[in-house]
Formats: C-alpha cells, sequence, structure tokens
C-alpha cells in the first residue's frame, strides 16, 4: 500500500503537539505494522510485490481496485494480485482498539514490568494519548485512516492500571 506523503517533519509534529517526544512516535509508528501483521498475518511475498508497485506508481488502495476492474494492471502484478485474493486483501488496516491492544503486548513483551514507566515517560499513561499521536500522524499525511476511524476509537480501551500494574514510584 503506497505510504502518504507526510505534510512536515516528524520532528515539526512532535513539536507542535508537544506532549510526547519523538520515542513515542516512533514507538507507536512501529507499532502500527507489528499490529498489522498480528491481525492480518505476515506480508506475503505476492502482497509486498503488490505493495512495491504501488509505492512506484503512487497508486492507493481505490486506484489499485478501479485498475483490477478495468482489467488496466501489469500481467504480473495482476496475477499477484490474484493470488492474494484481490484488492480488498491488500487493506491491512488495524482499528484504534487493535492497535492498543497489540501496543500493551508489545510493551509488556518488551520491557516487562517497567512497560507503564517507559510509556509513562513519554506521556503516554492512557489509550487516549496513543490516538493523539495517531491522529497527529494521520492529520499531517503520516497515515491514512479509514473513513470510519475516529479519535474516539481510543478511547478507554483499557486500564494502563489494570494492564501494566500500579506506578511505579520514581525517587
Amino acid at each position: 500500500m503506497p505510504r502518504p506523503q507526510p505534510e512536515k517533519p516528524i520532528e515539526t509534529i512532535v513539536r507542535e503537539v508537544g506532549r510526547y517526544p519523538l520515542a513515542a512516535f516512533a514507538f507507536v509508528q512501529e507499532c502500527i505494522g507489528l499490529a498489522s501483521e498480528r491481525v492480518h498475518g505476515p506480508v506475503s511475498p505476492p502482497e509486498e510485490a503488490v505493495g512495491r508497485w504501488m509505492n512506484q506508481h503512487d497508486v492507493d488502495l481505490a486506484e489499485l481496485a478501479d485498475r483490477w476492474e478495468r482489467g488496466e494492471l501489469p500481467p504480473d502484478i495482476a496475477e499477484a494480485l490474484r493470488k492474494v485474493g484481490g484488492p480488498a486483501k491488500m487493506n491491512r488496516h488495524v482499528t484504534g482498539q487493535q492497535l492498543c491492544l497489540a501496543i500493551r503486548d508489545i510493551a509488556r513483551e518488551r520491557w516487562g514490568l517497567m512497560a507503564r514507566a517507559v510509556l509513562a515517560r513519554w506521556g503516554i499513561e492512557r489509550t487516549e494519548d496513543i490516538g493523539t499521536i495517531v491522529f497527529a500522524l494521520v492529520d499531517n499525511g503520516w497515515l491514512q485512516k479509514q473513513p470510519t476511524d475516529s479519535i474516539s476509537d481510543f478511547d478507554h480501551v483499557f486500564s494502563f492500571h489494570e494492564a501494566f500494574g500500579p506506578s511505579p514510584r520514581l525517587t
């Protein structure tokens, strides 16, 4: 799937949002890919080939579907897309809830008992913080969203206290 064209550098977005460091944005971006893999499985070689072609030709999913319907794709891309199961199968979107749950799981796996402290150091203390980061990236062309996506999808997905335990006391 082609990557959206960012409107401004990530550092500018971080400065404008002003609540989270660059590391928080990088972690959320990394987790989007990992969440997609957890929800949809690993990217297959045919998906990779179609995705590369889409990026090279600046084709989004809607245009891919139109070209597929009109029979206007190069034969190798049409064949790869057939193997994938059609244009709709190229959409590896994850919902806000799926992303939050993946971030929870990845943070636990990566940092164990320190997960809550690491996230808190970055200002991520509620699932709504994840939504703020995601929608800052969406609003500035770093990510795409589906028409049904809303920042409210990130509201109260889970309790950080229940997911990670009480906040560690830092002395």
